[in-house]
């Protein structure tokens, strides 16, 4: 077995050295389906620039994408196939030119799409889509008055009670809905075929509980706001400058709007809506941001919705000097000098519920300069550690980076992705779609679980101190009745389960307590025969462990790096899986592109090229380190 693990990361070791860009960093995709791809057709076609060349690469990969019996999915074992994925892909295949609805490739697409409620059915996103680019309806009165912006900071409700994903992207389309913006050329393809019954005119698109009596609450703020600023026209004048404010102080320097697609996409078409020309330089910029996207996926071009340099880097720096690589190589001195200058020294929207702090945090994708997070900021010390410790020079670096991370922690005791405390009650009742992930940011066992981790493996804080206590309650409170935790950005219960273990271990908490044990015997009992793991994206549909039938290299290595950190001796389900680790590691099937990270139910998921590569080396390095 010994020579057998070393072997393995040896050749992991050496394939991530040989793929090191010159900066240091690793860029391995991050795949999100075709959505992006059709997007970025229509968009391009919209605005009637001319890029051939890109817009028949996408073309391919779509068609690439597309099923056996004409749809296209989310995910492998995705049933029958995905009603919005197949629509947006079937609208930018038309809207190409290089199609018509004859085509073969079309036509059981439309019969899908149609046998399944047609376009009214579609996500809330994609009907949002549609509407601005003059293929849906929008409602005779937009749900959410653009006067929302206004809403001060001190009001028990406003915009910075949601995430900052839902800002970012709610913002442009607030400003889209009403104005009623719509962007139609003459090349516009005609979907009112995929319309299972009459348009409806009062399809709300964002639908609020009447119950909740949103419309009249949002109504008594106008009316108080109006009071204070004058007339109503003179507040709608206030609150559209206010959005075109906001979206244009939170450009990236590539001229992406918080470095996301979806939220560069519609902050486009907004700024087109008060009278941005559609070659107006700021809208020029952000279309060759969205560009700057693309990458090489087996061999097609697919356009990323964020890069995610940093958190590659971070998780490979560390992963590889877990496994034996000292900090002197050269591999990993180059990839610290690469996260040394991605450390935070703006302040960001997170300052507004945390303040008294300075910056000091990582940010997930290359571009990003003023969205940090708490997951890469932990990796990114985390991988800087060994170097710190031998370099005072660097000790204000790793000082921001912890008083920032520690600063996140919420009142509740656990720890959110991007901003503190955006986890309110009232929020909770909006029945939005998706709400609980895109409109806030709460507490997860898998930030909370591996920002323990972190604080007490890389930090003197242990199990007495008051943040590593209220974080271990929460935990403790957080974990399901069979064992498990749900983890917010991967698939799903084994990941979450993973960091919980990991970090309750690392705090010092028994292997004897029944948080511990009943989390083992979970993980114990979901072992499959060929000694793997494997977990279905139904899982976060479903809120509840879905296997996926088949193991997959990454979710093993999430199951086994829990299982040996609460094991002081090898076992056999450890040993077991190991061997599938050893056996797989060069596997190319559905289950190395099978989704292990997820953004929202039903609507992106993503495939991290990398993960098949790190999870396996960390794995198998403290395999290592602890047994052999």
């Amino acid at each position: 077995m010994k020579h057998s693990v070393q072997y393995e990361i040896n050749r992991l070791v050496e394939k991530l050295t040989n793929e090191q860009l010159l900066d240091g960093s690793w860029n391995y995709p991050f795949e999100t389906g075709i959505t992006t791809d059709a997007y970025m057709i229509i968009l391009l076609r919209t605005l009637e620039i001319d890029d051939e060349k890109l817009i028949q690469a996408l073309v391919k990969r779509i068609l690439s994408k597309q099923e056996e019996n004409g749809v296209w999915k989310l995910f492998y074992d995705e049933e029958e196939g995905n009603l919005s994925e197949t629509i947006v892909a079937y609208y930018a295949l038309l809207y190409s030119g290089y199609l018509n609805e004859n085509s073969m490739h079309l036509e059981r697409p439309k019969q899908f799409i149609l046998s399944n409620g047609g376009l009214e059915k579609g996500s809330m996103f994609l009907k949002i889509m549609l509407a601005l680019t003059g293929q849906y309806p929008w409602p005779k009165r937009f749900p959410v008055p653009i006067e929302t912006f206004l809403i001060p900071v001190s009001f028990p409700i406003n915009f910075y009670d949601f995430s900052v994903y839902a800002r970012a992207n709610l913002t442009p389309i607030i400003l889209l809905g009403n104005k009623k913006f719509q962007m139609k050329t003459d090349a516009s393809p005609d979907l009112s075929n995929l319309y299972k019954q009459q348009r409806y005119e009062e399809d709300p698109i964002i639908e609020f509980n009447r119950k909740f009596e949103w419309q009249a609450f949002i109504k008594q703020l106008i009316q108080g706001l109006s009071s204070i600023v004058g007339k109503k026209d003179g507040l709608k004048k206030k609150s559209i400058e206010h959005a075109e404010q906001y979206m244009l102080t939170h450009l990236e320097p590539d001229g992406t709007f918080y470095s996301y697609f979806s939220s560069t996409f519609f902050m486009i078409f907004a700024l087109m809506s008060i009278g941005y020309s559609k070659t107006h330089p700021t809208i020029l910029k952000a279309v060759e941001g969205l560009k700057s996207m693309a990458c090489e996926v087996e061999g097609e071009l697919h356009i990323q919705y964020t890069t995610a340099n940093v958190w590659n880097t971070s998780l490979i720096g560390y992963a590889m000097q877990e496994a034996g690589v000292s900090d002197e190589e050269e591999v990993i001195q180059r990839a610290n000098n690469y996260l040394l200058t991605k450390q935070h020294y703006k302040f960001g929207d997170w300052v507004i519920n945390n303040t008294n702090i300075l910056p000091g945090g990582w940010g997930f994708s290359n571009i990003n300069t003023i969205n940090p997070d708490v997951d890469d900021t932990t990796a990114s010390l985390r991988a800087l550690l060994p170097m710190i410790m031998k370099h005072p020079q660097y000790l204000q670096v790793w000082n921001r980076g912890l008083h920032w991370t520690l600063s996140m922690q919420n009142e509740d005791g656990g720890w959110p992705a991007f901003e503190r405390n955006v986890d309110k009650k009232l929020i909770r009742q909006l029945p939005v779609q998706g709400k609980e992930l895109l409109l806030l940011d709460p507490s997860t066992a898998d930030l909370t679980g591996r920002t323990l981790e972190f604080l007490c493996g890389s930090t003197n804080l242990n199990y007495d101190h008051p943040v590593i206590k209220r974080g271990i309650k929460w935990m403790e409170n957080d974990q399901r009745k069979d064992g498990s935790w749900y983890g917010r950005w991967g698939i799903c219960y084994i990941y979450g389960t993973w960091s919980a273990l990991t970090g309750l271990r690392a705090c010092g908490v028994s292997t004897q307590s029944n948080t511990i044990k009943k989390a083992v015997h979970w993980l114990e009992s979901i072992q499959n025969d060929d000694g793997g793991w494997g977990e279905s994206c139904y899982s976060d549909i479903y809120k509840r462990y879905i296997p996926l039938e088949e193991s997959t290299l990454t979710h093993t290595a999430w199951a086994l790096d829990s299982l040996i950190a609460v094991s002081s001796k090898p076992t056999r389900v450890i040993d077991h899986g190991i061997e599938y680790l050893i056996k797989n590691g060069n596997e190319q099937s559905w289950k190395t592109a099978y989704p292990k990270g997820q953004g929202m139910g039903r609507a992106f998921y993503i495939h991290y090229h990398s993960y098949r590569y790190i999870w396996p080396l960390l794995t198998l390095g403290h395999y290592k380190k602890k047994y052999l």
